[in-house]
């Protein structure tokens, strides 16, 4: 996964998107126990979206608290350092963690991005409005042209 030119130079990332039914930040520390909590509940929900074909994640037998932790930490280093952008999904409210969006380079030279979101299973209705929603974030905010979207 080649990560230079992900973005151009100077590009200021979006740190935001907000709609009526769900918000987006960027993930952090600081929603370990709640996104923990969100994909433990939610394994074979996330199995079944398109982007996790290969059924190695999310683990069914989960993380500890710490592992987690660890994993919310590289994700929020990939942002400060523009290799990739993992964004928590909040409801509107923003007190629940429901799901996480991933914005990565493709390890494809066909696609710009590879687009990848999961929801809780209790917020399954909102799998596809969040797909959608990340396509006209994605054309209206970031320099990105070509999407790998994993089928959707």
């Amino acid at each position: 996964m080649a990560t230079e030119g992900f973005i151009p130079e100077g590009f200021v990332p979006p740190t935001e998107l907000v709609t009526d039914r769900f918000r987006l930040e960027p993930l952090g520390p600081q929603h370990n126990e709640g996104d923990l909590a969100a994909w433990m509940s939610s394994v074979e929900h996330i199995r079944s979206t398109p982007g996790y074909p290969d059924g190695s994640w999310p683990p069914p037998e989960g993380y500890s608290l710490e592992r987690n932790l660890a994993d919310l930490e590289r994700h929020a280093r990939h942002f400060t350092e523009r290799k990739g952008f993992t964004f928590t999904v909040l409801d509107p409210a923003g007190a629940d963690v429901i799901g996480c969006v991933y914005l990565y380079p493709s390890p494809s030279e066909d696609d710009d991005v590879s687009v990848q979101s999961w929801v809780r299973a209790s917020h399954a209705e909102l799998d596809v409005p969040l797909a959608d929603a990340l396509v006209e974030w994605i054309a209206a905010d970031w320099p990105w042209q070509r999407l790998d979207r994993y089928g959707r």
